[in-house]
């Protein structure tokens, strides 16, 4: 059933604009060259990003980070310390260390589930604010940053206070 739904789902969009009398194949076109107008716009977006994302982790800056932070957080496993840094920046890159803390102990562990937590409860603020602001041509922030970083922060003391007392 599940391998039918788009072919119907597109049978009924020709067949309502059909109904409508619209030109679909026109429409479709237009649609097709906004939709290459707005990737035209977006790509050096994503370029500069991932040049920042490459430069950031191949400079070895997150294993200072892991000794400053080895010190301070004893309770918490140090494979989410580079989880958490690199989260607002890049969600591939913390998806591939979830995929390592999986490996390493497993989903139902308690890394695991932090890990999986702290993903769902934060964002790739940095990414997003680059990608959307820089495709439209904001250059100033203003208070966006601030406040996504903000709420990626909170997101990442409430995934550690929650997981610790459902899962401890």
């Amino acid at each position: 059933m599940s391998s039918f739904i788009i072919p119907i789902i597109i049978l009924i969009i020709i067949s309502y604009a059909f109904y409508k009398k619209e030109n679909l194949y026109n429409d479709f076109l237009d649609g097709a060259k906004e939709g290459l107008q707005i990737i035209y716009t977006i790509v050096p977006a994503i370029v500069a990003m991932t040049f920042a994302i490459n430069i950031f982790l191949k400079s070895n800056i997150i294993s200072f980070f892991l000794n400053v932070f080895n010190f301070a957080f004893k309770s918490i496993p140090i494979e989410i310390i580079p989880m958490a840094i690199l989260r607002p920046f890049s969600g591939t890159a913390t998806f591939a260390i979830l995929d390592n803390i999986f490996s390493l102990y497993g989903p139902d562990s308690f890394a695991g589930r932090l890990a999986s937590t702290m993903q769902g409860c934060t964002d790739t603020t940095i990414y997003v604010l680059a990608l959307y602001f820089g495709s439209i041509k904001i250059i100033k922030t203003r208070h966006a940053l601030i406040a996504g970083l903000f709420a990626d922060f909170i997101g990442i003391i409430a995934a550690v206070v929650i997981v610790s007392l459902v899962f401890k």
